[in-house]
């Protein structure tokens, strides 16, 4: 990693980094506090276990597939600004829409749109984000301070939406509450634009940073790594549905233990980012290591204790998804390939979610325990092919 920089150039850096974890920060708010009770919600309408995985799969399918193409755009018109805010209104405006639904099947296509529309923003603010991190000096650090005020958002929003269960136990209600955050957000997203113009122009040159050209064969290879990760990652509306199902918890705890989960990834995501500057990829080992063992404890544990422990190792496995992750594929490419590297990593990653989705729904179905073993196998994969990812990276 490259040195910490003080100064004038690394202090502005500093505050478009707190100023994008505000954007995502309501957000989140936003579209976590919706996905908390999307598991319920469908099933109230009418939908299986099948579905359920299906439609969820299908929209990180899309929210991680189509990123390629945002991400190329973005490196081929170098307008990163313009994307972003698009994917960002269409994101905010199909969340409070699901207020008006009243089937699974129109539902299902506001819930594939906002990942849509996450698709969109995600690889061009990441490049923005990347090149203020380079600037700090601290890929990790940088992401971390942003999935933190990510997560911390994606805690209140469910909470909210829990209070609003618990006092009206009106679904519409509370889709129709979250137009809030979703409004502040476009309004921050205003600020953020007029304030940092060229977020890009940041990043200082250095002799021996990547040059343009094809990926590294080293990025491929962490990049099977990831999809294995991702393929053995059950999704949250399918564990509250199992909980539902069992009778573990009942309807109001379900985005009480999303909050959980947000919480403790937000919360690790600030720790685990400086300890994944300082220490590379051995930390990325242990998370996963750590992590698949959610699987069991959501799905086999049957009582509130081990359900709690289950999300909050979830929320944890989360918080590397989402920072640590992207942090480490940010310096293996130049800045110029820097959103085709984003697009690529993450639609390859939503293939393979999409695929794991699907597939952990249809063995959920059959069998419990055939779920949970797929999911432990295939994240426990994951873990020889970081060790020699981690290993070339020291060597190199």
């Amino acid at each position: 990693m490259a040195n910490q920089t003080i100064g004038p150039g690394s202090r502005r850096a500093m505050r478009f980094v707190l100023l994008v974890g505000i954007l995502s920060f309501f957000a989140d708010f936003t579209y976590e506090g919706a996905r908390s009770i999307l598991g319920p919600f469908l099933a109230g309408a009418g939908a299986s276990a099948t579905i359920i995985g299906i439609v969820v799969g299908l929209g990180e399918l899309l929210g991680y597939g189509l990123r390629v193409v945002s991400g190329t755009m973005a490196d081929a018109t170098r307008r990163f600004w313009p994307i972003t805010i698009f994917g960002y209104i269409v994101q905010m405006g199909a969340v409070p829409a699901l207020a008006l639904t009243h089937s699974w099947q129109a539902a299902a296509c506001l819930i594939v749109l906002e990942r849509v529309g996450k698709a969109i923003r995600n690889p061009p603010r990441d490049v923005m984000l990347s090149s203020a991190a380079q600037r700090i000096g601290r890929y990790g650090w940088a992401f971390g301070i942003h999935e933190a005020c990510d997560q911390f958002g994606a805690m209140l929003g469910p909470l909210v939406v829990a209070a609003v269960l618990a006092t009206r136990g009106d679904y519409r209600l509370a889709f129709a509450v979250l137009a809030v955050p979703a409004v502040i957000n476009l309004c921050f997203l205003t600020v953020a634009r007029l304030v940092f113009p060229r977020p890009q122009d940041m990043e200082q040159r250095t002799p021996g940073a990547a040059a343009a050209g094809s990926f590294p064969a080293l990025y491929w290879v962490y990049l099977c790594g990831a999809g294995l990760v991702a393929a053995g990652f059950a999704d949250y509306p399918l564990i509250a549905y199992h909980w539902v199902k069992q009778h573990t918890l009942t309807t109001e705890w379900i985005p009480v233990f999303y909050a959980v989960a947000m919480a403790v990834s937000g919360g690790a995501s600030l720790v685990l980012g400086r300890f994944f500057d300082r220490f590379g990829f051995k930390v990325l080992i242990g998370l996963t290591g750590v992590s698949l063992f959610f699987a069991p404890l959501v799905f086999l544990g049957g009582h509130f204790g081990l359900a709690i422990l289950g999300a909050a190792l979830w929320g944890m496995g989360m918080g590397v998804h989402e920072s640590i992750i992207p942090a480490a594929v940010a310096p293996m490419v130049a800045q110029s390939q820097r959103g085709s590297a984003f697009g690529t990593f993450t639609a390859v990653y939503g293939v393979c979610w999409f695929a794991g989705s699907a597939f952990i729904g249809w063995i959920y179905d059959q069998s419990v325990i055939g779920a949970v073993a797929f999911c432990v196998i295939t994240q426990a994969t994951a873990i020889p092919v970081f060790v020699w990812v981690g290993w070339r990276r020291e060597k190199g």
